[in-house]
Parts: C-alpha cells; structure tokens; sequence
C-alpha cells in the first residue's frame, strides 16, 4: 500500500503542476483520488515512450532542472526529461542500494573500458551519462570509450578498446567494462576470429546495459554470450551483469545471480496484451508497462515501453521472491529511435 500511496501523491502533484498531464487525466476520467488499491494501478492512464519523443512536458520550471537527458544518439526523435534535486536524491539512494545489494562498489581502482559514447558537451543521451556514473562504482584508474568523439563526430574505435584488454591483462589492476551488449560482443568475436584470448585480473567485471536494440537480429542467447566472455576474457558469469532501464523510466533493474530482472521496491510492472492494451496474467507476453513515483520533475508515473516482455511470478534460484521481468525485444515501430540508433549508424559506418 505503500507503492500505491506514493504513486497517488505523486500522480496528484503531476496533476496539478503539468496542464498537459492533467489534460491527458481528464480526458480518460481518471482523477489521482482513484488510486486507492494495487488494482487501481492498472486504471492508471499511462503515456507512450513515443510521445515524450514528440512533446516535451514538465512539471516544474527549467531553472529548478539539474540534469537534462535524452533518449536517442545522433538522429531520429528524442525523449527529453529533466531531474531536480529532490528526484535525484531519490535516484542517488536506489543507485547506492541496488549498487551495495549487488555487491558492486569496490574500494580497488579499477580500468574502465566503455562500449559507448565518450562524454561531451554536446552529447545529452542518459547512457552516456549514466555509463560514466557507473565509473564511481570502483575508483577509475583509466577511461576508454568505444565511441569517441572526434572533429568529424563520434568514431567508432574497438580496435582501441582491444588492445587496452590486451594492455590491462598484463596488469594487476581489475577491469570493468560497461556498454551495449551488442558492442561488446561484437568485440568479442573479433578477438575469437584473430585467435586472441586474455585473462583479465581477478576482480574484473564485466556488466551490460542498453540492449541489444537495432542489432536485434545478432542478438544471441545469454549463455552463447557469457561462454564467449568466459572463453575470450577468462570472466565467469557470476561477475557478469546486466542492467534494464530507461530514461523514461530511471530505475535501476539489475540482474540476479540466475540473470533475471526482478523488479525493484522503487516500480511496478504490467503487461498488457498487444492488441486491447489489457493487462495480461503473469507468464504470458505483452507489452511492458513499467510505474514509479520516483521523478516529480515529469510525468512518467506510468509508461509504455517499446519493449515486449513477460512478469514471471514463479520462485527463481537466487531466493529472490519479487516477480522478475524477461526481455523478448522490441515492438516494429519504425518511428521509434532508441538510444542506441546514433551508435549503430556510427558502427555501420
């Protein structure tokens, strides 16, 4: 009841301080007072990613914004949010939570090798900011980037990349790794096809994030993957992580130990069935509906992700009881640009 109470004072606070929201409530006949029970969260009315890619709405003045993120690369529409202190306090905390849960702050400095953008001022995308968060997790000893920027815009640089492993596996200092699963293979099997196989330092980590988006059709299975990193890095998969989120949606889901999403004290999860947008019982697939009362800054108490999934409810492995989500992929909607899509093109390229 708690989740609930917090999503009712929250969807009161956007009401009242977004005209576009409270439009959105209204012309729905949903008013914040009818969040009274877990089922009322069903009722909720909930926004498109697509239409924060169309219309920028807050719900509170510029000036009280410290961040400001968005969702695409390079081209294509972009989600735009903005945080204030009071949401990223909140996120900070979730951040330390989930981070000390999992075991991942380390006081050993570490190597960072990033399948992502290198920063700049001209980059807003949240990845990229939310990658170079994830250096503070251990101390950085070093930065590098899979795609760094240059005069001519980003340039894609893995062959970079692979010889830092090369480098940093003669040391004795962990490396940490943080990107698109989708580089970060790609690298991988470059490196299996030149015969060349490393063993990184003990405490080493190798952690995902992004998906696999537009490479949706080079995806492989999670144990084709992690037995390439363990073959190629010398990383076992208990050391390999993965995270889901969106800027949309800032919630940190980080995998267990049976690499399951489970979802966080901080959301909720519904999926709702792809033609009539009607909640669907617990292991059958549908869209990803994803609440939070986390971000006063925006409306984004409840969203509809691109994503196709399914909430399994059945006990996991790793003694978890909390649902968890599986990623399937994502809906064709040739109209979406996700936060990868810059990234590919450079790639491609």
């Amino acid at each position: 009841m708690l989740f609930v109470k917090a999503m009712q004072e929250n969807c009161l606070y956007q009401y009242e301080n977004c005209p576009e929201y409270a439009r959105i409530l209204d012309e729905k006949g949903f008013h914040p007072k009818d969040l009274q029970t877990s089922q009322d969260l069903e009722r909720l009315p909930f926004i498109p990613t697509l239409y924060f890619k169309r219309h920028a709405i807050f719900s509170m003045p510029g000036e009280r914004l410290l961040i400001k993120a968005t969702s695409s690369g390079t081209s294509g529409k972009m989600s735009r949010m903005g945080f204030n202190a009071a949401s990223l306090y909140r996120g900070f905390r979730m951040v330390c939570r989930v981070g000390k849960y999992h075991k991942l702050f380390s006081l050993r400095p570490s190597h960072y090798l990033i399948f992502g953008y290198e920063p700049h001022s001209s980059n807003k995308i949240v990845f990229s900011k939310t990658a170079y968060g994830f250096t503070y997790f251990a101390p950085a000893l070093s930065r590098s980037y899979a795609l760094k920027y240059t005069r001519d815009g980003y340039q894609v640089d893995l062959e970079g990349l692979k010889e830092k492993l090369i480098k940093y596996s003669k040391g004795k200092a962990p490396v940490r790794t943080i990107g698109f699963p989708a580089y970060t293979y790609f690298l991988l099997k470059q490196m299996k096809e030149e015969g060349i196989k490393v063993s990184l330092p003990k405490g080493s980590v190798l952690t995902l994030g992004g998906g696999w988006k537009q490479f949706y059709a080079e995806e492989v299975s999670k144990k084709a993957f992690y037995d390439l990193v363990k073959e190629i890095l010398g990383i076992d998969q208990e050391h390999i992580f993965e995270f889901f989120g969106a800027v949309e949606h800032p919630i940190l889901y980080t995998d267990c130990r049976c690499h399951h999403f489970h979802v966080p004290v901080y959301s909720r999860v519904i999926i709702r069935d792809v033609d009539n947008l009607q909640p669907v019982e617990a292991g059958k697939p549908g869209l990803v509906n994803l609440l939070t009362p986390m971000v006063d800054s925006v409306p984004i108490l409840s969203i509809m992700t691109d994503d196709l999934g399914i909430l399994h409810k059945e006990s996991c492995g790793c003694g978890v009881t909390s649902p968890w989500l599986e990623i399937l992929g994502r809906v064709g909607i040739k109209d979406i640009i996700t936060c990868a899509a810059g990234a590919e093109a450079v790639l491609k390229e």
